[in-house]
């Protein structure tokens, strides 16, 4: 089983940044690959971006160019910077870990944009 952990939302207003963290309860390299979703209130749940465990990213359309993930392996730590945030980017972000082809969410952290 993996466990993990998001933190680093709040409130921000259009234009600004934030960071995310996403901590693991075991070694990120034996895990399959990390990924950031998230729902904003009436929506579905969307994936935002992926890394795998090999390093290689993934991202959605909509916040290419606007969002990094990254990952600390000796902190078995996986980021998402989000730059030039909308209002539309108001959501809750969770953090999902695939590990021997379960999937672990978190609990997710709130991202409010303001205009």
């Amino acid at each position: 089983q993996v466990q993990v952990v998001e933190s680093g939302g709040g409130l921000v207003q259009a234009g600004g940044s934030l960071g995310l963290s996403c901590v693991a309860s075991r070694s990120i390299f034996s895990i399959d690959s990390m990924a950031w979703y998230r729902q904003a209130p009436g929506k579905q749940r969307e994936l935002v971006a992926t890394i795998t465990s090999a390093g290689s990213t993934n991202y959605a359309d909509f916040v290419k160019g606007r969002f990094t993930i990254s990952r600390d392996n000796a902190k078995n730590t996986v980021f998402l910077l989000l730059n030039s945030l909308k209002p539309e980017d108001t959501a809750v972000y969770y953090c999902r870990a695939t590990y021997i082809t379960r999937y672990y969410w978190g609990q997710g952290t709130q991202v409010t944009v303001s205009s």
